[in-house]
């Protein structure tokens, strides 16, 4: 009476079945990780299938905004240590009353998710007035500065999502200061720039 609850041999899946259905179920695993979290999760589609479900642009997008929050971290970390190299360079004399006045207009267009910088090139406390919009939707964007010659590789002013923004820009130390746009839209846009002020140069990155 002891043995009543013991399976019989019929019972008791064979080998044979138990490896088939491990090779089933990592074949099946296999096709869900290429045709579905691959895509999603990564933006790599190597058989087209996460293109049509709508899956590969949800997965560009988790890399993406992965890689800019990595980016914002670093940035964080090196804000203190920008704050105090710009203190000490507080005593490097400037002059911006000999810096000519200087009128540009840029016009650029951006694929979806696609990215571009402008800098100009600014001596500590000169000022630039700008404005800049889209033809349509918002784009993210971060006014920042960096300096070779003092070390500083990201100084954040401010940052946002807009359509239109203006307003004066006014430099913390000699460097590089302006502005990176991102086109987070499904559509293309264009961006113009206009800018007025004391700086030397306009470049685009």
């Amino acid at each position: 009476m002891y043995n009543s609850n013991i399976p019989s041999d019929m019972e008791v899946p064979s080998t044979s079945k138990l490896i088939k259905s491990t090779v089933i179920a990592a074949v099946v695993a296999g096709v869900l990780l290429v045709t579905v979290v691959m895509p999603s999760e990564y933006g790599i589609d190597p058989t087209g299938i996460g293109n049509a479900l709508g899956l590969k642009r949800m997965g560009e997008i988790k890399v993406s905004l992965a890689e800019e929050a990595a980016l914002d971290a670093a940035q964080d970390i090196s804000k203190t240590k920008a704050v105090e190299q710009i203190d000490n360079a507080s005593s490097i004399p400037t002059n911006t009353n000999a810096m000519l006045t200087q009128n540009h207009e840029k016009s650029f267009t951006l694929s979806p998710d696609e990215g571009t910088e402008i800098k100009l090139i600014m001596v500590r406390g000169a000022k630039v007035n700008y404005v800049w919009e889209t033809d349509g939707g918002k784009a993210n964007f971060d006014v920042h500065a960096d300096s070779t010659a003092l070390n500083i590789d990201y100084h954040p002013y401010y940052k946002g999502s807009d359509t239109k923004k203006e307003g004066v820009l006014t430099a913390a130390f000699n460097g590089s200061h302006g502005w990176f746009w991102r086109n987070r839209t499904k559509a293309p846009m264009t961006i113009i720039l206009k800018t007025n002020g004391e700086y030397t140069d306009i470049k685009r990155y």
